[in-house]
C-alpha cells in the first residue's frame, strides 16, 4: 500500500528550495548533517552582482568599487558613499575596493579638475538606486507583497508593517531580477539621507596608518628588479656615453644601458637606466653615474632672462588683444578718477609629491609567435591614457596591456603624463623581468611639469564715487613650440569684469622649453592673487571697504552662462563673501602689526570667499593665525573629507605662497631638494575655520577650489598690518620670512 501525499508551496517556499534566496536559506532548508548540508556549508557565501559597482554576498556583505584614481581628495570613499545613499545600505556593511582599469564597464577612470564627484554623481546614484530596485523587486516576490510597501534601509528591505529581509538574504535572487530601466528610477530626497552629508572615515585611513601596500611605491612582483633612470639636466638632452663597465661591477647591480627615447618629455627621453636588486643599489650606482650629454637641442631656459625680458614690458600692452569694450584710455585720462597701475611676478614651481614618480612594469615577450603583452602598475590620474601611450610607444594592441590602479601619493595635476610608465616599461622589454623603477626625490623636482611662471600688468581707474570703472589687463605669459602653456588670464567665468562698462585685456607670449602642466586649481592659482590683490589696492584707493567693494562689482544675482553649473553665479558668491565675512569678524580693530585680508575667486565650479589674518614682526617674519573659509559647492558628500581637502587647499596655499620657487638657468632647474624649497612646518599652520553653504545646486569638486584665494587674502592682510603690498610670489622674494 503507498501513501500519497501532497505539498503545497508558496513563492517563498518554491524560492527558499531552489536556491535563489543566497546560502544561508538554502541551508534552512536541508536536513542536519546531510551530505548536502555539508557542502551547503563550503558554498555558504553566494555572490549577488547587481551592476559594475556593488557585489552583495549571502552573508550581508555589501562590496562597492571606486573605480576613479585616489589621490588624497577622498573620492574613493565619496563616490561609494552616494551609491549606498540610494542603495540603503548600512555603512558599516560595505567595503569598498579599488575596480580594476576597464572603462568599458567603468567609464571614464580619471581624475583631475576637480571634476570627478559633479562626473560622477548622478551616474553613481543610478548604480545605488538601480540595485535598490532590484533588492525591492526580490523582497516583494519572497515576502508576497506589493514592491510600493517596501523600501530599503540599513541593507534590508523594509515593509510599511515592519517586516524586513536582510539583503544578504535576497542577494542572490535581487542579482536575477531585471534591471530598471534608468529613466524610471527615483533618488532619495536631501532630508532622507543618512549617509551623504555625514563626517566619514576614509576608507583608507587604517591601511595607511599601519603601512599596508597601497601605492604604488608599495608594489611587489615575483621575480621584480628595480630601477633607476637618469637623464639629460637640460631638457631635451641626448645621450652619447656613459661609463656603464662601472657601473655594472657596482653592489647590487645587474645591469646598466643606455635608453634611446622619442624627445618626447611626456613619453620617453634618452637616458641611462640602471637595474638591479634593491632602489637601494641602483639609486647608489646612479651617484656613480658619469655620462656625456648632447645639448645642441636641449632647453637653454634663464628665468633671470624671462623676469628681465617681462619687466621691460611694463605700462604696455600685448600684442595680441584678448577682450576690448569701452573706453579704457578715456577712463583713465579724466582727472576726476583715481588710476592705479601694478607689475606682479609669480614663479614656477614644482608639484612636490610626497610619493616621487614610480610605475612597476612587466613586459612579457610572447613565445612561439605569440603577441607581446604589458602588465603596470601605476599610481596615475589618467589609466586609460597611460594605456594609450604604452600601445602608441610599444607597438602593443590595448587589449594586450594589463594596468592596475594604484593609490597615488600626492599627484595636484603631476600624475597626468606618462613618462614614468615609459621609462619603466622599455628597462622591463630590455631585461626580460618586471621592473620596478622609481625617481630620486632630485630627479622628481628636476624633471616635473612644472606650474608655468608668469607676469601681469594691470592698471585700473575708480570714479569719484568709488565704483571701479576701467580694468586694463596685460598677461606676460610662457608658450612651447608657439603655443601658449596656459591660456591668458582674462576668464570672465571666473570673476565678472562684465560688469565693468570699460575693459582692456592683451597678452603677451615668452617661448620656453621647461616642461609645464596643469598645477593644483591651474591658471586660477595665480591669476586669483593678481585679481584680487590688485582690487583690494583699487578699494584702498577709493577708501572703500573691500567686502562692499566686491559686493558693488558683483552686481545682482545672475548666472554667467544662464543655468550652468560650471559656471559663476553672482548671487552664490555674494553669499560666501558676507558668510566669511560674518564668521571671520571682518573690519574688527586689530592689534599694531596686525591686519586682515579678505579675497573671492570662482573656479572649478566653487564660489570661495577666504579671510585671513596675520601679524607681522619688525624682522618681516610673516605668522597666519587664523583663515576663515566659507565655500559652496552644493551638498557636502563626505563632511570629514570635504573638511580635509579645504584645510589642506590653505596649508598648500600657504607653504607654496611663502617661499616655493623653482628657477632655471642653461635650460637647468636649480632647485634639488627640501633644503632649496621650503615647505610648511606644523607649528606654522593656521587655525582654519569651513563653512560651508549647503545649497540646493549639483555638488561640485573641493580638491582646488579653495587654495588660489589664500595667496591675495594673505597679501591683503599684509598690506593693512604694514601698508606694503606685495606683488610677487613667492612672497620671500618681497623680503617676507615665515
Amino acid at each position: 500500500m503507498s501513501v500519497q501525499t501532497t505539498v503545497s508551496m508558496n513563492r517563498r517556499t518554491l524560492l527558499k528550495a531552489s536556491g535563489l534566496l543566497g546560502g544561508g536559506f538554502l541551508l534552512g532548508q536541508l536536513p542536519a548533517g546531510s551530505v548536502l548540508a555539508e557542502e551547503a556549508v563550503q558554498d555558504l557565501v553566494v555572490t549577488g552582482e547587481m551592476n559594475a559597482f556593488i557585489r552583495v554576498t549571502s552573508d550581508g556583505r555589501i562590496t562597492i568599487y571606486s573605480a576613479n584614481p585616489e589621490m588624497g581628495q577622498g573620492i574613493k570613499t565619496a563616490l561609494p558613499m552616494i551609491i549606498a545613499e540610494e542603495l540603503g545600505a548600512a555603512w558599516e556593511d560595505v567595503e569598498v575596493l579599488q575596480s580594476p582599469v576597464d572603462e568599458s564597464r567603468f567609464g571614464r577612470q580619471r581624475a583631475g579638475g576637480s571634476t570627478t564627484i559633479p562626473r560622477n554623481f548622478d551616474s553613481m546614484r543610478e548604480m545605488g538606486a538601480s540595485a535598490r530596485e532590484m533588492f525591492i523587486s526580490a523582497g516583494s516576490l519572497v515576502m508576497e507583497v506589493p514592491e510600493e510597501e517596501l523600501d530599503t534601509a540599513e541593507s534590508r528591505v523594509v515593509h510599511t508593517s515592519g517586516r524586513y529581509m536582510t539583503f544578504g538574504q535576497l542577494a542572490s535572487l535581487a542579482a536575477k531580477q531585471d534591471v530598471p530601466d534608468p529613466g524610471s528610477l527615483s533618488f532619495r530626497e536631501r532630508e532622507d539621507y543618512r549617509i551623504i552629508g555625514t563626517s566619514v572615515s576614509g576608507v583608507d585611513n587604517l591601511s595607511i596608518a599601519t603601512g599596508l601596500a597601497l601605492f604604488g611605491m608599495d608594489t611587489r612582483v615575483e621575480g621584480m628588479l628595480y630601477a633607476a633612470y637618469q637623464k639629460c639636466p637640460a631638457i631635451g638632452g641626448r645621450v652619447v656615453s656613459a661609463n656603464l663597465d662601472t657601473v655594472k661591477k657596482l653592489p647590487g647591480v645587474t645591469d646598466a644601458f643606455l635608453v634611446r627615447g622619442n624627445g618626447n618629455p611626456r613619453e620617453l627621453l634618452d637616458g641611462v637606466a640602471i637595474v638591479g636588486t634593491s632602489t637601494w643599489a641602483v639609486f647608489n650606482a646612479k651617484e656613480q653615474l658619469n655620462v656625456t650629454w648632447d645639448e645642441a637641442d636641449a632647453s637653454k631656459d634663464s628665468w633671470r632672462a624671462l623676469t628681465r625680458d617681462a619687466r621691460a614690458l611694463k605700462g604696455s600692452r600685448g600684442a595680441e588683444l584678448t577682450l576690448e569694450k569701452g573706453d579704457v584710455d578715456g577712463v583713465f585720462a579724466d582727472p576726476d578718477n583715481t588710476v592705479r597701475e601694478a607689475f606682479y611676478e609669480f614663479a614656477f614651481v614644482s608639484h612636490l609629491c610626497m610619493e616621487p614618480m614610480n610605475c612597476t612594469a612587466h613586459y612579457r615577450h610572447g613565445a612561439d609567435g605569440a603577441p607581446d603583452s604589458l602588465e603596470l602598475w601605476i599610481p596615475t590620474q589618467a589609466p586609460g591614457r597611460n594605456i594609450s601611450t604604452a600601445s602608441a610607444m610599444f607597438d602593443l594592441d590595448e587589449s594586450r596591456i594589463t594596468a592596475h590602479q594604484m593609490r597615488l601619493g600626492g599627484s595636484f595635476g603631476r600624475r597626468v603624463y606618462s613618462e614614468y610608465v615609459c621609462e619603466a616599461t622599455a628597462i622591463s622589454k630590455r631585461v626580460r623581468a618586471p621592473v620596478k623603477l622609481a625617481w630620486t626625490r632630485e630627479d622628481d623636482m628636476h624633471h616635473d611639469f612644472f606650474r608655468v611662471g608668469g607676469f601681469q600688468n594691470v592698471k585700473a581707474a575708480v570714479n569719484p564715487d568709488g565704483r571701479l570703472v576701467g580694468f586694463e589687463h596685460h598677461f606676460i605669459g610662457m608658450s612651447t613650440d608657439d603655443q601658449p602653456v596656459m591660456g591668458a588670464w582674462f576668464r570672465d567665468t571666473e570673476f565678472p569684469m562684465q560688469n565693468i562698462d570699460h575693459v582692456h585685456a592683451s597678452k603677451t607670449l615668452l617661448e620656453i622649453a621647461t616642461p609645464c602642466g596643469p598645477w593644483r586649481a591651474p591658471g586660477s592659482n595665480t591669476n586669483a592673487f593678481v585679481v584680487q590683490s590688485f582690487l583690494n589696492e583699487m578699494a584702498v584707493a577709493a577708501g572703500r571697504d573691500y567686502v562692499d567693494f566686491l559686493l558693488e562689482i558683483l552686481g545682482e544675482p545672475r548666472w554667467f552662462e544662464e543655468g550652468n553649473i560650471r559656471s559663476l553665479n553672482t548671487g552664490r558668491a555674494a553669499d560666501v563673501i558676507r558668510l566669511a565675512a560674518g564668521k571671520g569678524g571682518w573690519g574688527r580693530r586689530m592689534p599694531a602689526g596686525s591686519g586682515q585680508g579678505f579675497s573671492f575667486y570662482f573656479c572649478h565650479a566653487a564660489h570661495v570667499a577666504e579671510l585671513a589674518e596675520v601679524r607681522v614682526t619688525p624682522r618681516k617674519q610673516l605668522i597666519v593665525d587664523r583663515v576663515t573659509v566659507a565655500i559652496d559647492v552644493g551638498p557636502i558628500i563626505n563632511m570629514s573629507g570635504a573638511l580635509a581637502q579645504v584645510e589642506g587647499s590653505v596649508i598648500d596655499g600657504l607653504s607654496t605662497m611663502l617661499g616655493q620657487k623653482i628657477t632655471m638657468e642653461g635650460g637647468r632647474v636649480q632647485q634639488t631638494n627640501f633644503h632649496q624649497y621650503p615647505v610648511l612646518r606644523m607649528p606654522q599652520a593656521p587655525k582654519v575655520d569651513v563653512h560651508f553653504i549647503q545649497s540646493d545646486y549639483a555638488p561640485t569638486g573641493l580638491g582646488e577650489p579653495a587654495l588660489p584665494p589664500l595667496a591675495p587674502a594673505v597679501g591683503n592682510a599684509v598690506f593693512a598690518a604694514t601698508g606694503e603690498r606685495v606683488r610677487t610670489l613667492p612672497f620671500s622674494e618681497a623680503g617676507f620670512g615665515a
